[in-house]
């Protein structure tokens, strides 16, 4: 389980966002203003989605009904029924995704990983009995196989942190994200990537714009000069791979139990919340790789 500390600091973290966050909102949005506010507060929500992805717990629903009600009443002592807090999870989707850009990523230091990994939503066998996501997901392809769902895109820094994210339909190309400009906000230096991302033209464009894309060659392509420290960082891509592997299984971003596309969506955004309060992340010690590269000469 979350220790108390970790409670305490998750809370005030998102209270001290949503204090500046809904009044801003109001103050800018055009409609009725008058609605009554739940009982449960947005920071109370908000927490408890995140709190769900560090407790172990693999159901959300015994995690909410079992220990939040049971065990935290004094922590959380308006709690709500568990379907109406369901319903109150999908309408702080914009809270959530706006305190994850603006207080969870980290800082690009020059050296970055993309990748993109499946989100599936339901088993191969059920795809064409899934009516949760008729028309939204779709079928595509990874290393592993088919699958039916999205595409998650991360770029990362040798930190381990998340410095940008994407969602995307299964059957989108890997390179499709990085021609978006809000993909690759703040990102400068270099970009390590696997075979899948190789292109000559996206490569020019982002180098243009102070990106160097650095891929992996495929068998049938002429060798390229790429200094020592490069080719190092190249075999050090699976650091992002490692990061997505705990999202899925220690974040719990995939699961086939969803309801609705809002619960989707408000899962996988506090998963990715989670993920920045691992106190220990993957990482590659590039300062070591620096000296170990000094000494072969």
């Amino acid at each position: 389980m979350v220790n108390f500390d970790k409670i305490t600091e998750i809370f005030c973290l998102v209270d001290e966002f949503c204090q500046q966050f809904f009044p801003f909102l109001e103050k800018n949005s055009i409609g009725n203003k008058s609605k009554r506010p739940p009982m449960m507060s947005p920071s109370e929500i908000i927490s408890i989605m995140i709190l769900f992805h560090l407790s172990g717990f693999r159901c959300f629903k015994h995690f909410y009904i079992f220990y939040i009600q049971k065990h935290m009443q004094a922590e959380f002592p308006k709690t709500v029924s568990y379907n109406r807090f369901t319903e109150l999870m999908q309408s702080n989707i914009l809270p959530l995704t706006m305190f994850l850009k603006t207080c969870c990523m980290g800082n690009c230091t020059g050296i970055s990983f993309v990748d993109s990994t499946p989100v599936r939503v339901c088993k191969n066998k059920r795809i064409k009995n899934n009516k949760v996501f008729k028309d939204i997901a779709t079928v595509g392809k990874s290393t592993m196989g088919w699958f039916y769902g999205f595409k998650l895109h991360l770029i990362i820094n040798e930190k381990g942190e998340i410095l940008s994210f994407t969602i995307t339909q299964a059957n989108v190309d890997d390179r499709e994200p990085l021609k978006n400009e809000g993909f690759l906000k703040g990102i400068f230096g270099k970009l390590f990537a696997d075979k899948g991302y190789i292109s000559k033209k996206i490569a020019d464009i982002l180098f243009v714009d102070g990106v160097h894309l650095i891929t992996q060659l495929k068998n049938n392509m002429k060798n390229c000069l790429m200094t020592l420290s490069d080719k190092i960082l190249l075999r050090k891509r699976s650091v992002i791979e490692t990061v997505n592997d705990e999202l899925k299984n220690m974040c719990q971003i995939e699961h086939s139990r969803h309801r609705s596309i809002g619960n989707f969506l408000t899962n996988l955004i506090s998963g990715l919340i989670a993920y920045s309060f691992f106190p220990k992340k993957p990482s590659i010690q590039y300062n070591e790789l620096k000296t170990n590269q000094l000494t072969m000469f």
